[in-house]
């Protein structure tokens, strides 16, 4: 990565005809890594609930804990385009209070720009989070905040009516100058068309090939998370069982005296027995 990536930067890869990468984090260490390897947009997601923090769901997620993430996230990577994503009810109950909330992300965190999930209902906020000058991605299709909503966690857009549905509301996010769109569990057809008909970006997720993009939460590409891994999840890794096994081979060193050995050790320069009086 030769420079720090903007959201013009990620506008013109569309352009290119440039496949975008995506990846979430939500630590500096992550983030550094993921970084080296050249990905181009960190995102720091409100997934963090269910992968870091142990909630059910990404609901209960805070504004403080997205802050605190995000932030960490920066410190770790100081050149890759960074989203953090708004958490529900941080931009839902007011405009002035979706502006402060993505403000936030911006003056406390460090991030380029925010994530906030809906179609058109969303718009007259995006608009208002853009002119004060907070970059916004959209997100339709699969949108986890209201998923009890959209019947659960199913694919979305699979009838000519919601397929229609969602064309609309991409279009409306664009309108309402939204720099890219996530699309989430949406039929390859349709979510292809849809990144045809727009001039900004999309970023995939279960949604194809034909997106501009791709995002996968990190711990599912790494085989980390193994509570629940969607169909469209590729792991890259197995290190679940890998972190088991060394966290085993630890204990069962420690139990029985070999760790840690004299190579793991500290040397005195003086006669341990001369410590005594």
């Amino acid at each position: 990565m030769a420079g720090k990536l903007t959201v013009v930067d990620i506008r013109a890869m569309k352009g290119r005809g440039e496949k975008i990468t995506m990846l979430t984090a939500y630590d500096a260490s992550f983030a550094a890594l993921i970084e080296d390897a050249g990905i181009d947009m960190l995102l720091v997601g409100d997934s963090l609930g269910m992968v870091v923090l142990g909630y059910d769901s990404t609901v209960p997620v805070t504004m403080d804990e997205m802050i605190h993430h995000a932030g960490a996230v920066r410190r770790g990577a100081s050149r890759t385009l960074i989203v953090g994503d708004m958490p529900f009810m941080s931009y839902q109950v007011s405009l002035p209070e979706a502006v402060h909330n993505a403000g936030r992300f911006m003056k406390e965190a460090g991030c380029d720009a925010v994530k906030l999930e809906g179609g058109l209902e969303v718009c007259a906020t995006v608009s208002a989070i853009v002119k004060a000058g907070v970059p916004v991605m959209g997100h339709i299709g699969l949108t986890p905040q209201t998923a009890g909503q959209l019947g659960g966690y199913k694919v979305q857009g699979r009838d000519l009516e919601s397929a229609r549905n969602l064309l609309s509301m991409a279009k409306g996010l664009q309108d309402a100058r939204a720099f890219a769109l996530v699309l989430e569990c949406i039929p390859a057809p349709l979510a292809e068309l849809i990144s045809q008909e727009l001039a900004v970006p999309t970023i995939g997720i279960g949604a194809g090939a034909g997106c501009d993009g791709q995002v996968l939460v990190t711990h599912d590409l790494l085989g980390m998370f193994e509570k629940f891994v969607p169909s469209f999840v590729k792991s890259y890794a197995r290190l679940a069982p890998q972190i088991k096994d060394a966290v085993l081979a630890y204990k069962r060193e420690v139990r029985e005296g070999r760790y840690p050995d004299e190579s793991h050790s500290f040397k005195m320069s003086l006669p341990i027995a001369d410590i005594l009086p």
